[in-house]
């Protein structure tokens, strides 16, 4: 953080509270932190991965919390979502950990930028299908494998899951609101066993953690609101045009 200049730390604020809006407001949003970190830092894969999950710990407690006021986390059919969501991230993350460490920077950002483009076609998906017919939750086998693909995924590039799983539990027919609070009980163990490995690598920036973390749980409580007070289709279309613009740059970068 010491070699990093003014605009740059102030653009990685930036990016922290966007990230945190995007987590509670659409689901995806927890890479930008990621990205940031990718393209205007020094750090090693590891430590990028590790700086931005470390985060999402409080992130994700902050985000249950709060869905959890508003009533979602409440529910038998959301708890038990979640609950499967969050134990099948204790299995997959320390996998992705295990993964990143053998990854090279060039592999990283190619990895990064693949994963951007196809959350990016996740949640256009999602807007351009939109099922009339009365949703559920999947059964547990289906909502197991899910989670441990997505918290490998997590685990590789350093996010606390809700930006894969939302859109593919909406996807599976789960709503919005109940998917957004489901994901958010996942992000917490992902971003909990995530920190524990990656501080044993001795690969976490802990003044760039904060400083991206800090506006990113204002935004967290800022989301949380715009996804029950507001129409959220003009933010998701922005969040897609500039994941499919970062993209290319992104894998090219590395």
């Amino acid at each position: 953080m010491a070699g990093s200049s003014v605009p740059v730390l102030v653009a990685l604020a930036l990016l922290g509270l966007a990230g945190g809006v995007g987590i509670t407001a659409v689901g995806p949003g927890g890479v930008l932190p990621t990205i940031g970190l990718f393209a205007l830092t020094g750090l090693t894969p590891a430590q990028v991965a590790g700086t931005a999950i470390v985060t999402h710990v409080a992130t994700g407690l902050l985000a249950t919390a709060a869905f959890t006021r508003s009533g979602q986390l409440r529910e038998p059919a959301t708890r038990r979502t979640a609950l499967v969501l969050a134990v099948s991230a204790v299995v997959g993350t320390p996998l992705g950990v295990l993964v990143n460490s053998s990854v090279s920077e060039r592999m990283f950002g190619l990895v990064l930028g693949v994963f951007v483009a196809g959350v990016a076609a996740l949640v256009w998906f999602r807007e351009r299908r939109r099922p009339a017919a009365p949703r559920a939750h999947p059964p547990t086998a289906v909502v197991a494998g899910m989670g441990f693909a997505v918290a490998v995924a997590a685990g590789v590039v350093g996010i606390g899951g809700p930006m894969l799983t939302v859109p593919l539990l909406v996807a599976l027919g789960v709503p919005v609101l109940e998917s957004l609070a489901s994901a958010q009980a996942q992000s917490v163990v992902i971003a909990g066993v995530g920190t524990v490995g990656y501080v044993a690598q001795g690969a976490v920036d802990w003044p760039l953690a904060v400083l991206v973390g800090v506006p990113e749980l204002a935004g967290v409580l800022l989301g949380w609101r715009i996804a029950h007070a507001l129409p959220t289709r003009h933010l998701k279309y922005a969040l897609i045009t500039t994941l499919f613009a970062l993209a290319p740059y992104l894998a090219l970068h590395g």
